[in-house]
């Protein structure tokens, strides 16, 4: 009445295929994710070059303003430094 083998053989086959539906699955979620980190570090690299790229021009023209003005460049470092301490003192 009750196959305690062909029960267990159909257990052992259940196991199998939810393994292996799980290890598919498994995988095209790596899949996925791996696809998703690429993209997202490609849009990553492509900021990260826009920035540099925009720090460059702006330390070029700050170079220029220095170059141009140096007393003013001068005090006016000086005159930020002192804020600053100040207000580490402050605090």
């Amino acid at each position: 009445m009750f196959d305690t083998d062909r029960m267990g053989d159909e257990l052992r086959a259940l196991k199998v295929d939810v393994t292996r539906l799980l290890s598919a699955a498994g995988e095209e979620m790596f899949e996925s994710s791996k696809d998703r980190a690429e993209a997202l570090a490609d849009q990553i690299r492509a900021a990260l070059t826009e920035l540099g790229e925009t720090v460059e021009q702006e330390q070029e023209q700050l170079q220029g303003l220095v170059a141009e003005r140096p007393i003013t460049s001068l005090a006016s470092a000086f005159a930020l430094g002192v804020v600053v301490g100040f207000m580490l003192r402050r605090h």
